[in-house]
């Protein structure tokens, strides 16, 4: 019996769970599972199952992550895709890129994780189109970061691509490493015990077992099948009688070890010098193995079976028994021994074909500072981020840092691999590096910047509060230093504080940064478009927007004019949206919107996607387009589900306030609240606000509206959310009867919101003046807004402004004309799916002495939100693959979704949706 079979002893349960997750995955499903025990439990021999139980049915993938391999990116993920990569042209061009990119297969900028991700999970469809695949990952916990990441992100991602992943983690992995596949199944894997472990104990202890010994060796292995079949080998009855002696400080996984390396020791030296060079090469190839061991003086003769001991053995790969006996191999060298080994591999391994390898194995071997290798490690470094690969990039360049002796250039590179740790989201290792750093900073200049970066940590760990004093200060010290980078950090700065709003630190509100980036130098050459958009900001907020106005205007025309590189728009775009919103311009928004999305779509770059996909479901929303703001709350959630990304949902809120369901839009703002708090976010706090009074608006709940309808900080700059506040206290206290409350409102929003010339912002400022008039004046004041309305096409507002006016004009006693006004409102409101205002609507209509019926549900409900979502987007004509990557699932779970949509509507193909699923825009 083989050792794999051996250990399966007492694994019924589990193997039935394998066997069905192959049979399902051959019916055309998909399945992730994530085994979990210590090592020496079992996974590996429960893989090894899978494999026997797929072949030859199944296309088979595996790679085991190697301890020494954890600083090389992509390292694991190419491993498991180069068989694949004759399928890539399949792909979407950008993927395409972006994995070629990844794997250093072609130049270009570093692709965003997450399209590589789809891009992986697109290739995996791929290559299960002829035959099912099951991809096995072994010791995870020693994949290097960008591979792990992946791989969790894609096993969340399958669907209906006749995929399977497996997984096998130990326990006392990481927490990022558990956090990387979070969200799949596990099957924890512990001992064995009682006949399962009697049967295995008898397979390598000679005679008869006294129970007492078989019960004291299952107890102290903890019924671990590895430990149990190694401990014993050698040992006499009576020496098993005496127990094993674990060391109860490491545990099981420890006593296997120390087994491993007493047997190493009486191993010869040459085959312990050959076993020191497979367990420090991180991918077996035995011809680099070779050729180093020559380095070294050992020859072929030290792989022979009789002197392995079976702990080893050399054929196109080098495999261990075990990875416990390559851990056993390397700890037990000593620290020379280690060095010898890697400078070996360093001299064996070509510089032109695998430098990154090759300066990784001379770092190793360095015994103290050395600038070559530490040059080399900087170019790797380089080599890394540019595929993408920041977490790699980052422990290269705190390698090399280490290897520095000349302060300045180590303070160089801490900082360049705290920025890498920056990017890659390990917050709590860059503070650490940049304290580091900022010990030895040479100078002023220097100190200033590890400031900066230690502000950006702030802003991009979730500390928003303490994010934009940060920031100011940093630009602060730059003021003198570096003109042009102390402005960029001022316009972080005020960024941050936007988002941080009420709950930015004493210093760092919106206020207080907008008066240092005023006070502070200006930069000696002519303002960029985007740098103009930031100066009417800081006026905005120190001025108001009348002043504000003229600069923001001629500000967004440049910008929408002007060719700036798209790194550009990525990371100023969302400053611009801002811009064009707090001055009522819909039409520049939208613009600047859909410039930011087409272009992080393009390039891959998730991370400001969200951002610009709230902000077209806002436009969407507010245009009447209730449907495409769904569409793109739905893409927003799921690229926020895919990546981590944590933002307040601002379109989904907003869209939850005009469909007017209060129990699912409650459940949804309170979390979006809670979650907003937790990071520092109080723009989405203010925001869940506005739209909760939306929502209390839309249902009648007037008193609850007007409490909703007050910012958490009243002094601050109304910039946004706290001015689209005001009409909406504006409505609510009308209809509670509180004149005084909605004068003051319209007091406050006249002379602070700053409508100026824009027809949306004018069409607002009416509606809310006719509301606290009378007589003519209201009367002509309701028709004024519902012609700007109209002419913004905001035909949100343009509802509402004919459900107050008809509202009106009913207690006016005007029936007929209310009817007209409120019979407009209703189908307005109907056809947006907008329920909520709709139904306050039929009830003024009802009032009026019309009969209005409620309105009739269509008969869709059979279809999952993502089914009618996925036929949507194919009705407008969109492919299968642009829906798949839209929503990062894989082009086959596309067609699978559609079949299942055709079934349910009755329908054969795509021609029929349009009937079948007429479009409810009105734009």
């Amino acid at each position: 019996m083989s050792g794999d079979s051996v250990q399966l002893h007492g694994r019924n349960d589990e193997l039935r769970e394998l066997d069905l997750l192959c049979d399902s995955v051959r019916a055309g499903h998909s399945a992730a599972l994530v085994i979990r025990g210590e090592a020496g439990v079992g996974k590996t021999a429960l893989l090894e199952y899978v494999t026997r139980r797929a072949l030859p049915h199944f296309r088979v993938a595996r790679i085991t992550g190697v301890e020494s391999e954890v600083e090389l990116a992509y390292a694991g993920l190419h491993q498991l895709c180069a068989p694949m990569l004759g399928r890539l042209d399949a792909l979407p061009e950008p993927q395409q890129t972006a994995l070629r990119v990844a794997f250093g297969l072609a130049g270009g900028a570093a692709p965003d994780r997450f399209l590589v991700g789809l891009a992986v999970l697109g290739l995996l469809a791929e290559a299960a189109g002829s035959r099912p695949l099951i991809c096995l990952v072994d010791d995870v916990q020693w994949l290097d970061e960008a591979s792990s990441e992946i791989l969790g992100f894609v096993a969340r991602r399958l669907a209906a691509e006749s995929v399977a992943m497996v997984f096998a983690v130990r326990d006392e992995a990481a927490g990022a490493d558990l956090r990387r596949l979070a969200g799949l199944p596990v099957m924890p894997l512990g001992g064995i015990s009682g006949d399962a472990a009697r049967a295995l104990l008898a397979t390598v202890v000679p005679g008869r077992l006294d129970p007492r010994v078989c019960d004291r060796a299952v107890a102290e292995t903890s019924g671990n099948p590895l430990a149990m079949l190694e401990l014993p080998r050698g040992m006499s009855q009576a020496e098993l009688a005496a127990g094993f002696g674990l060391p109860a400080a490491g545990g099981t996984a420890a006593g296997v070890e120390s087994h491993y390396a007493r047997r190493l020791r009486e191993l010869p030296a040459p085959t312990r010098q050959l076993m020191l060079l497979a367990a420090c090469d991180s991918i077996g190839d035995a011809t680099t193995i070779w050729r180093a061991a020559a380095h070294l003086g050992v020859g072929f003769d030290a792989a022979r079976s009789e002197v392995t001991d079976g702990l080893f053995e050399v054929g196109a790969q080098v495999r261990f028994r075990h990875s416990l006996v390559r851990s056993a191999v390397y700890r037990s060298a000593s620290v020379e021994e280690r060095r010898a080994a890697h400078a070996a591999l360093a001299h064996a391994i070509d510089a032109a074909a695998d430098p990154d390898r090759r300066a990784w194995h001379r770092a190793h071997a360095s015994a103290g500072p050395d600038e070559d290798v530490a040059v080399e490690l900087e170019r790797s470094a380089d080599r890394a981020q540019a595929r993408g690969g920041f977490a790699a990039a980052a422990a290269l360049l705190e390698r090399s840092a280490g290897l520095t002796s000349e302060p300045a250039a180590r303070f160089e590179r801490r900082l360049a691999a705290a920025r890498s740790h920056l990017r890659a989201g390990v917050f709590d290792t860059a503070l650490a590096l940049l304290a580091a750093a900022e010990s030895e900073a040479p100078d002023p200049l220097a100190g200033a910047r590890v400031a900066l970066v230690r502000g950006q940590v702030a802003s991009a760990s979730n500390a928003g509060g303490d994010a934009p004093l940060q920031l100011v200060k940093a630009a602060e010290r730059l003021e003198r230093l570096d003109t042009a980078l102390s402005r960029r950090t001022y316009s972080d700065a005020w960024n941050a504080a936007m988002f941080a709003g009420h709950l930015a630190k004493p210093g760092g509100d919106l206020l207080e940064v907008s008066r240092a980036a005023r006070a502070g130098p200006q930069p000696d050459v002519p303002l960029r478009p985007f740098g103009r958009t930031l100066e009417g900001l800081l006026v905005l907020a120190t001025d108001g927007r009348a002043a504000a106005e003229p600069m923001l205007r001629a500000a967004l025309g440049g910008l929408l004019r002007s060719d700036l590189p798209a790194e550009n728009w990525l990371h100023h775009g969302a400053m611009a949206a801002t811009a064009a919103a707090a001055i009522w311009d819909l039409e520049t928004w939208s613009a600047v919107n859909d410039r930011q999305a087409t272009l992080a779509r393009e390039l891959g770059a998730l991370a400001v996607l969200p951002t610009a996909l709230s902000g077209m479901a806002v436009v969407a929303t507010w245009r009447g387009d209730l449907e495409t703001a769904e569409r793109l709350t739905a893409e927003h959630d799921a690229i926020t589900e895919a990546t981590g990304i944590r933002i307040a949902p601002y379109g989904a809120m907003l869209l939850a306030g005009y469909r007017g369901q209060p129990a699912d839009a409650a459940a949804l703002i309170a979390a979006a609240t809670g979650d907003s708090i937790s990071r520092g976010e109080g723009l989405g706090v203010d925001h869940a606000r506005w739209c909760t009074a939306i929502l209390n608006n839309s249902v009648g709940r007037y008193p609850e509206a007007m409490a909703a309808a007050q910012p958490a900080d009243p002094k601050a700059p109304a910039i946004l959310v706290s001015a689209w506040m005001l009409p909406e206290r504006i409505e609510a206290a009308v209809r509670c009867g509180e004149r005084d409350v909605a004068i003051a409102a319209l007091e406050e929003f006249e002379a602070t919101a700053n409508p100026g010339a824009h027809a949306w912002g004018r069409g607002v400022a009416a509606r809310s003046r006719a509301m606290v008039s009378t007589g003519d004046v209201a009367d002509g004041l309701y028709r004024e807004a519902a012609g700007h309305l109209d002419r913004a096409g905001v035909r949100a507002e343009l509802a509402r402004t004919h459900l107050v006016y008809g509202e009106w004009l009913r207690r006016e006693h005007r029936r007929g004309e209310a009817r007209e006004h409120l019979r407009t409102a209703h189908d307005m409101f109907a056809a947006m799916s907008a329920d909520g205002f709709a139904e306050r609507a039929r009830r003024e209509l009802l009032a009026t002495g019309e009969h209005v019926r409620r309105k009739q549900v269509a008969d869709r409900a059979e279809l999952t939100p993502q089914e009618e979502h996925i036929a949507q987007l194919a009705r407008d004509g969109r492919t299968n693959p642009e829906i798949a990557g839209e929503l990062f699932i894989s082009a086959r779970t596309v067609e699978w979704h559609l079949r299942k949509v055709f079934t349910k509507l009755g329908i054969s193909s795509r021609r029929g949706l349009r009937d079948a699923l007429p479009n409810r825009s009105l734009v």
